[in-house]
C-alpha cells in the first residue's frame, strides 16, 4: 500500500524549526566573534555583541516551539483518524 504523505509537504511546525535553526547559527557565529577577542587578549567588542550572542537561545526556543507545534498537529491528526 502506498503512503499518502508527500516528501515535500510542509508540516505545521517546519517553518518555525527552519527559522530557529538559522537564528541559532547566527547567534553561534556572534558568540564565536564575541569570545575570540577575549581569548586572544585583544580589545573586546561592545556590549551589544554580547546581546547578539543571545540569539542562540532565541533560535533554540523557536525550533523547540516548532517541534511542539508539529507534535500537536500530529496528535490532532491521529485523533481525527480514529
Amino acid at each position: 500500500m502506498r503512503d499518502n504523505t508527500r516528501t515535500n509537504s510542509a508540516a505545521p511546525g517546519d517553518r518555525l524549526v527552519r527559522t530557529g535553526a538559522v537564528v541559532f547559527f547566527v547567534g553561534a557565529v556572534a558568540t564565536l566573534v564575541t569570545v575570540a577577542p577575549l581569548l586572544l587578549g585583544t580589545t573586546p567588542f561592545p556590549t551589544y555583541m554580547f546581546g547578539l550572542s543571545m540569539l542562540m537561545a532565541v533560535g533554540f526556543l523557536l525550533a523547540g516551539a516548532g517541534v511542539l507545534r508539529s507534535v500537536a498537529a500530529g496528535r490532532r491528526q491521529a485523533r481525527a483518524g480514529r
